[in-house]
């Protein structure tokens, strides 16, 4: 597995982590449990924008990776 498909693999899983703490603080009544998650939201937010930018760098580093994800 390449560097590439790695970065590429944990933007997703980060996305996924993102969407279900926005998930579980739509449900929650619990007004402290609800400001966890929103703060969890935008700290996996940060994490999320420094993989989009690696992988951009990577992209850009190996035009053929990308051409290889796109299919």
């Amino acid at each position: 597995m390449t560097v590439g498909t790695q970065v590429r693999q944990a933007l997703a899983n980060a996305k996924s982590v993102q969407a279900n703490f926005e998930t579980f603080a739509l449900q929650t009544q619990d007004e402290v449990a609800k400001a966890k998650y929103d703060k969890a939201v935008a700290q996996i937010q940060d994490v999320i924008e420094g993989l989009e930018l690696r992988m951009e760098q990577i992209e850009q580093e190996e035009p053929s990776f990308k051409m290889d994800c796109d299919v």
